[in-house]
Formats: C-alpha cells, structure tokens, sequence
C-alpha cells in the first residue's frame, strides 16, 4: 500500500527523480513522515468530481474507496471489493485505472443500463469521467489504483530530456496517449540498465516489487526499493536507472500532461 513503510515515502519519491534535475530552489521539500505525507480523506480536497456536480466515492462508499494522495495535479485512490460487494452511484473525473488483480465487475449507469466488465492484473487504461455504481461480480476479492486527474495549466510541468520511449525502447512502451496523459509500461530485466532520460510530472504504479539503483545528471547514486501495489506521484525530471536485483519487475508510469 501506499506510503508503507515510512522510508518508502523517502526512497520512492526518489524514484523518477525530479528533484536532481531541477534548480535547487526547485526542489522537492524535505520527505514527510507517514502521517504528514499521507493525509485522511477527511482532510483532502474535494474531489474533480464532486466539484463538477458528482459524487465522491471517498464520501458515498467509504469503505471501498480512499483516498492516499491529492494535489494540483492528481488525486490517487486505493479501491477494495470483497467478493459480491457493490457501491452507490458515484463519479470519477478523467482518470487512469491500474488494477493490481484480476477483476470481474458490473457497471450500471445513471440510466439503468449495465455492462460486464473483465480486466487482467497489471492491464492500465484511460477512463473519460462519468457515473456508475460498481458490482464485484466475482468469487473474490480486487483491488485497483485509480489516478483522477485535475486540469492543469499550460506550462505548468517541468520540461525537457530525452524521451524514454525513443532513448530505450527495449524497457518502456508507451500503452496509451491522449491529450492528458501517456500511459507509459517500464520493465526490466535482472541486472539491466538504461541510459539517461527524462519522465515529466507522473504517478507511478508498482506491479511488482522493485530495487533499482538510480544515477542522476549529476554522477551521484542512490538505492530505492518499493512494494508491489505502492503509488506515487513524482515530480518530472532525469535519471538512469539499473535494476540491482535477482529478478525482473515492472511498473506503470502515468505521465501527465500540461
């Protein structure tokens, strides 16, 4: 889960390394301890949602939906069905839905209509906002990262680097792209290294559990670990970075756009 443990807050912030590529007075405050960086939903904003008129899942369903992360630019939900559970209509704006299960769902609409839903863990994919209630339809239990995006000045992103995708295509695929968001998969290899390159503003979802070892623009090192299922989000910026563990592991990375 997200923000466990307290040095996962630290580490993983490291992680797409915003903050070494960036003027000092730019940089990423001190890490929070687990309370500060992790708030209640209580003590988050209103959701895009609910300001747009909808209801927020965090309010309506809370044992199903909550919120772990909300800034200017995204809020991140962690979302749990037992098996046959279900929720009140509620709304999502745009988002993006990582699930870290195998889930088999039935979505009704504000008219009535439904729809049967299948989703593979580890799939992404791009949800334009709207309504729904949800039915885990399924003999067991799902969970999924939801990241509701909020609109963002033009501009606002740092910018600038060489473009993952096209610097080493062999560890990161670009899923999807829109005019909000690219939906960019990262895997490595034991033991495998990419070169310099550069992510913008973006929400990483871990689907597997990670150890990597970043080199930033200036030479320096760092070691970072995270757990299968955590989520952050990263400010944009440089890094280089080889997987230094036993095993292959992968991640989703949301990168947004101004």
């Amino acid at each position: 889960m997200l923000w466990k443990p307290t040095q996962l807050i630290a580490v993983t912030a490291v992680l797409i390394l915003a903050a070494c590529s960036k003027p000092e007075s730019e940089t990423a405050s001190e890490p929070q301890s687990a309370d500060e960086a992790a708030p209640t939903a209580e003590s988050l904003p209103e959701s895009p949602a609910a300001k747009g008129g909808g209801t927020d899942p965090t309010v309506v369903n809370p044992g199903h939906y909550k919120a772990e992360f909300d800034n200017e630019a995204v809020r991140i939900l962690r979302i749990n069905y037992g098996a046959g559970e279900e929720s009140a209509m509620h709304a999502h704006p745009d988002s993006v839905a990582v699930f870290l299960s195998d889930i088999k769902a039935q979505m009704t609409m504000p008219d009535g209509s439904t729809d049967e839903v299948e989703v593979a863990a580890g799939d992404a994919s791009f949800n334009a906002a709207g309504e729904h209630r949800v039915k885990n339809i399924s003999d067991s239990a799902w969970e999924v990262v939801e990241v509701e995006l909020k609109p963002r000045d033009a501009g606002q992103g740092e910018s600038g680097g060489p473009d993952a995708t096209v610097v080493d295509a062999d560890h990161y695929t670009m899923e999807t792209e829109n005019e909000s968001v690219r939906i960019v998969r990262i895997a490595y290899g034991a033991g495998e290294e990419s070169v310099m390159h550069y992510h913008p503003d973006s929400v990483a979802v871990f689907v597997t559990d990670h150890l990597v070892q970043m080199t930033m623009p200036d030479g320096s090192t760092d070691e970072i670990a995270a757990k299968a299922g955590d989520a952050i989000f990263i400010p944009g910026g440089q890094h280089l970075p080889k997987n230094i563990s036993d095993s292959a592991w992968e991640l989703v990375l949301i990168e947004l756009k101004d």
